[in-house]
C-alpha cells in the first residue's frame, strides 16, 4: 500500500532524511519512532505530498506522490501533530467545510460527515463548539476529518500528544478499530502505546532507519542473552545458589521485592523447565516463572544512542528560509494548518 524507496529530502544544505526504503502492507498498522529532529514528520508530509522530495520515490495504493499527487491526496487521511481546528466552529459544520475542501459533492459529504461522526463517537457533541470541547474530542474530530474523504491510507502524527491517560485509551481503541479497513503509519513518542497498537515498528535516527520489523523480530535480533524472572518462597541464599548452578544460567541475582529472582540465561539455551525442577527437588514453593523479553523502549534505545537537539534540523531549514512555515518557524501552525485539508 505505501512504497517508499531511496526518498531523500533537503531543508538548503541540511538533509532531513536520507534514503529512505520501505514498505507497508495493505491492512497494516506501523509505528513510526525517532528522537526529535530524526525525520518523522518530514516523511509524513513528503508522503501526503505537502512537500516534494530531493529525490527518491514513493508510491500510495500505486500511485507516485510526485507525478500524481492529486490522486494520492484522495487515498490519504492526515492528521498533523498540530491538530488544526476551526475553534470557533461547531463540530459538524468543521466536517462539513472540510469535506467541501476536499471536492466532495454535497450528498457524498452529509454521509461522509454522517459516518465519520459515528465512527468517531462524536454524536454527543456535533452541535458544540470545537472550541469547548476536551482535548480528547479535538483529537476525534481531527480524525473525523481525515476520514472524509474514506481514505483506504491514513497518516497520524501524534495522534494521542497531550492527552491524559483515558484519553489515550479512547483513542488507542479508536485507532485500531480504524485499522481493522486501513492502513496506518502512526507516529507517536508513547512507546507503550505503540506496542500495543502497532505490528510492526520503522525506528529513524538522524534522518535514516536503523530498524524495520516487529518488536519480536528486534528483540531476537538484540537480545543477547534470555532474562527470566522468578518468586520463589524459600531460603534467599540457598535459592539463588541453586539457580546460579543451573547449567545455561549466566547469572542470578535477587529482585526488589522479597522471593523475587531474575536469571540470566545463554541465548540459544531452554533452561526453564531445569529451574522449575532445580527448586521443586529442594521442597521450595515456585510461585511464578515468567520470560522478560526486551521492551520497546530498551530497543529504542539500543538503536538511538544518542537523541539529537529538539527539532535541530528543521529549525537550521527555517534559519535559511524564514517564514518556510516548517514547525518552529514563525509560519508554522498556519502552514499545517492550511495541509491538513
Amino acid at each position: 500500500m505505501i512504497e517508499v524507496e531511496h526518498l531523500t529530502k533537503f531543508y538548503g544544505p541540511v538533509p532531513a532524511i536520507a534514503d529512505l526504503s520501505f514498505r507497508i502492507g495493505q491492512g497494516e498498522i506501523v509505528g513510526f519512532l525517532g528522537p526529535n529532529g530524526a525525520g518523522k514528520t518530514t516523511t509524513m508530509k513528503v508522503l501526503t505530498g505537502f512537500l516534494p522530495p530531493t529525490s527518491g520515490s514513493a508510491r500510495v495504493d500505486g500511485l507516485d506522490i510526485s507525478r500524481q499527487a492529486l490522486q494520492v491526496k484522495g487515498k490519504i487521511g492526515y492528521l498533523p501533530e498540530n491538530n488544526p481546528l476551526s475553534t470557533e466552529m461547531t463540530v459538524e459544520s468543521f466536517l462539513y467545510f472540510a469535506a467541501q475542501a476536499k471536492g466532495l459533492p454535497r450528498a457524498a459529504a452529509e454521509t461522509a460527515v454522517s459516518k465519520a461522526v459515528a465512527d468517531c463517537t462524536l454524536e454527543a457533541v456535533k452541535g458544540r463548539i470545537i472550541g469547548h470541547l476536551s482535548k480528547g474530542f479535538r483529537q476525534r474530530v481531527g480524525l473525523a476529518q481525515a476520514l472524509l474523504n474514506n481514505p483506504p491510507v491514513l497518516i497520524l502524527d501524534e495522534p494521542t500528544i497531550g492527552l491524559d491517560p483515558a484519553q489515550v485509551v479512547e483513542i488507542r481503541q479508536l485507532i485500531q478499530s480504524l485499522g481493522q479497513e486501513r492502513t496506518i503509519l502512526l507516529s507517536s513518542h508513547i512507546l507503550p502505546e505503540v506496542s500495543q497498537v502497532c505490528q510492526k515498528v520503522i525506528i529513524l535516527n538522524q534522518g535514516r532507519i536503523v530498524a524495520t520489523d516487529t518488536v519480536a523480530g528486534l528483540t531476537a535480533q538484540l537480545q543477547n542473552s534470555r532474562k527470566v524472572q522468578l518468586l520463589v518462597r524459600g531460603p534467599g541464599e540457598e535459592i539463588l545458589k541453586t539457580l546460579a548452578a543451573q547449567s545455561g544460567v549466566i547469572r542470578a541475582e535477587a529482585g526488589t521485592a522479597e522471593g523475587e529472582y531474575r536469571v540470566e540465561l545463554e541465548k540459544d539455551r531452554e533452561v526453564r523447565a531445569d529451574l522449575s525442577r532445580a527448586i521443586v527437588r529442594q521442597g521450595w514453593d515456585l510461585l511464578e516463572l515468567r520470560s522478560q523479553e526486551l521492551s520497546l523502549e530498551e530497543i529504542f534505545v539500543q538503536l538511538v544512542t544518542e537523541e539529537a537537539p529538539e527539532s535541530e534540523m528543521e529549525g537550521k531549514a527555517c534559519e535559511r528560509f524564514p517564514g518556510f512555515g516548517y514547525r518552529g518557524s514563525p509560519g508554522a501552525e498556519a502552514g499545517e494548518g492550511k495541509e491538513s485539508l
